[in-house]
């Protein structure tokens, strides 16, 4: 029993070290994992914007003639409105093909009512997006010419760049779209496709849009099913009021993803375009194959430690479970020895619930039985009288062997009466046991059992061993085989 526990404490203890080391080295790597993810996510959102700062960055360099060629048609149309202020009559194909731009006239309720471009009229910007009311009527009461940097045209996603002029009436603001697709700059710096190049590089990344103010994506149509939905709009918002990166967890066709929010103010650009939102949209699958093959990797090297562990642990307790069980326990008898007396007894007596009772029992005769017998059948004599008194006794009792033909037996939580009839069923056990079995000349086997009781005999294991053997002795005196119990004069 003492090397199956000292096995298996070998064992746990062991397995809670590795387990310890093997958790701490997870966590770690989760860590650490989660601290490259996140450095490659933001290697991603660099590249993205660094693809969008560098069209805008060219345009500044090399497109000022485009908002000088917008200026220039805003204000003619300005006096072609002063010379004929009704649109009825004008013919908006011919002006596009003379300016190479679309032309838009936009009401005093911020509707599109004419244009070249036949898909937008009756476009409202109330419905549609209310983020540029203000900035219309802000534009509608200066007077002044304004123009934004890359956009996207709403029912065919094209890139286009717009310029704002308000008439002096202030009826109407007069709106011009160039297209910029098809320009050699967009062309050489397109930063859609250098963003839809590196997302098909990258397995992590599910998509990149950049959004505009209003939640749309550059270079696609706006439509019901590519719409921000509930969480992601939010989250859209958040980031633009704020400036700050917004992060949520949702499900991408499916599959678990992160969608990250990146304000991002253009240095290159003054208009309502300044201002956009990188939606980066990512997944963590390589993470977590990393985090499951160290999983994999920790379950066999707890196999092997576990394994290692048994081996050796065998090995030890065989080493020094024997010596140690020999320490405390009586070779011949496998009772508990001497050494373990005075714990056990102090142990029960410790509890202190109830009567603790403790037998004092000694063989008569013994040592004729060496003498005639010889040796050996002294130790069956003994093994005989341990195996009685093992037979007799609780569970929670202690049977001892203090040495010679001395016995112990300590009855935790008993009564006075239980400890009297134990003590006659040892004697009775032992007379039938070894009746016939050892025959004497000039005696026989006897057993005597003398009892105390705590606290009623004593309050200490000294003064309970004393008085037990004091009542011992009377029942030797007494003629043998029989029990007393320790009186106090």
């Amino acid at each position: 029993m003492f090397g199956l526990k000292l096995t298996l404490t070998l064992i746990i203890f062991a397995a809670s070290i590795s387990f310890s080391i093997a958790v701490s080295d997870q966590i770690r790597l989760r860590d650490q994992a989660s601290k490259n993810k996140l450095e490659q996510v933001e290697q991603y959102e660099k590249m993205a914007k660094y693809a969008l700062e560098t069209i805008e960055k060219a345009y500044e360099l090399f497109g000022n003639q485009i908002a000088d060629k917008m200026r220039e048609k805003s204000y003619a149309l300005l006096d072609k409105y002063k010379s004929n202020p009704s649109f009825v009559e004008w013919d908006f194909a011919q002006l596009k093909e003379d300016f190479a731009m679309d032309v838009y006239i936009i009401n005093s309720e911020n509707v599109i009512t004419y244009s070249s471009f036949e898909k937008d009229i009756s476009l409202d910007f109330a419905a549609c997006c209310r983020k540029m009311v203000p900035i219309l009527e802000e534009r509608r009461t200066s007077g002044e010419f304004y123009h934004d940097g890359i956009d996207t045209e709403q029912t065919t996603g094209y890139l286009k760049k717009y310029s704002y002029i308000a008439t002096p009436d202030m009826k109407y603001i007069i709106q011009l779209g160039y297209s910029i697709e098809n320009s050699a700059i967009f062309t050489e710096f397109n930063f859609l496709s250098k963003i839809k190049q590196f997302v098909n590089n990258y397995p992590s990344i599910n998509e990149v849009n950049v959004l505009n103010i209003g939640g749309n994506r550059l270079g696609e149509p706006v439509s019901e099913t590519r719409k921000l939905s509930q969480e992601r709009r939010a989250a859209f918002e958040q980031t633009l009021r704020s400036g700050d990166t917004t992060e949520y967890r949702g499900e991408w066709n499916g599959d678990p993803v992160i969608f990250r929010y990146v304000h991002y103010m253009s240095d290159y650009d003054t208009g309502t375009t300044k201002s956009k939102i990188l939606e980066i949209i990512y997944n963590e699958k390589d993470l977590f194959d990393t985090l499951r093959a160290n999983q994999r990797d920790v379950v066999i090297q707890l196999t092997i430690v576990l394994i290692i562990t048994v081996a050796l642990s065998l090995v030890i307790s065989r080493w020094v479970a024997r010596p140690m069980y020999l320490a405390f326990h009586d070779s011949l008898t496998g009772l508990k020895n001497r050494a373990a007396f005075d714990d056990a007894i102090k142990s029960a007596i410790a509890k202190d619930r109830g009567t603790t009772g403790l037998l004092m029992i000694d063989l008569d005769n013994f040592k004729l039985v060496n003498d005639q017998l010889g040796h050996d059948s002294g130790d069956q004599l003994l093994k005989c009288v341990a195996g009685c008194i093992r037979s007799i006794a609780r569970k929670q009792d202690v049977s001892i062997r203090l040495g010679g033909d001395e016995f112990v037996l300590i009855l935790p939580f008993t009564s006075k009466r239980d400890a009297g009839d134990t003590a006659q069923k040892i004697i009775d056990e032992i007379v039938a046991r070894t009746e016939g079995q050892f025959p004497l000349q000039g005696g026989k086997v006897t057993v005597s059992i003398g009892i105390s009781l705590f606290p009623e005999h004593g309050r200490d294991s000294e003064v309970l061993s004393k008085n037990a053997d004091k009542a011992l002795y009377v029942s030797k005196q007494m003629g043998k085989n029989q029990y007393n119990f320790y009186e106090t004069k």
